[in-house]
């Protein structure tokens, strides 16, 4: 079997790849165009990341056996260009599962390789930061809860920056 590859050394035009890697995020996004897939955000030993999408086509073959905070050995998946507003990762590939994707159980990876890296508010609010990419923050779970009398979904989310600011928020969806 072929030797275990890092994130960093992932590129196009292969398929021959296998990598041990922990699902720090884990979604389910419906498009009219895509259909439903499952998106994924993932962290290697070294603690680089990368982006990974399952098509409407194989959801079915590997949504049972993909879940956050999993450590999984991917084999035999392609990689191809990621690119557009609001991405997940600085990589410059994503990982895109293929129907002979192998996903085995290995030994997890460490608890606390959750891939976050915290930014200061003030480069946020200066524009100093690429405004591509997506700023992950931890939030609360979804409550519903009554506003002028209609049932509305709220989440609280705290951010805190990397000199400990914080930024309470509410967000709300009826």
């Amino acid at each position: 079997m072929a030797a275990m590859n890092n994130i960093s050394e992932l590129k196009p035009f292969k398929s021959m790849w296998k990598v041990k890697v922990k699902i720090i995020r884990l979604w389910k996004q419906y498009s009219a165009a895509g259909g439903e897939t499952i998106q994924m955000v993932f962290v290697d030993s070294r603690g680089d990341k990368i982006h990974g999408t399952v098509k409407k086509d194989e959801v079915g073959q590997f949504a049972h056996v993909l879940q956050q905070e999993q450590t999984k050995v991917l084999i035999n998946f392609t990689v191809t260009n990621s690119s557009g507003s609001y991405r997940t990762t600085k990589h410059p590939y994503k990982v895109v599962f293929l129907p002979t994707t192998r996903v085995r159980i290995c030994e997890a990876l460490p608890y606390n390789m959750t891939g976050l890296e915290p930014v200061n508010y003030r480069a946020v609010l200066n524009g100093k930061l690429d405004p591509d990419f997506l700023v992950v923050v931890e939030v609360s779970h979804i409550e519903v809860v009554s506003v002028n009398g209609k049932d509305t979904q709220k989440i609280s989310v705290e951010q805190r920056d990397t000199e400990d600011e914080r930024l309470p928020m509410v967000l709300g969806y009826q």
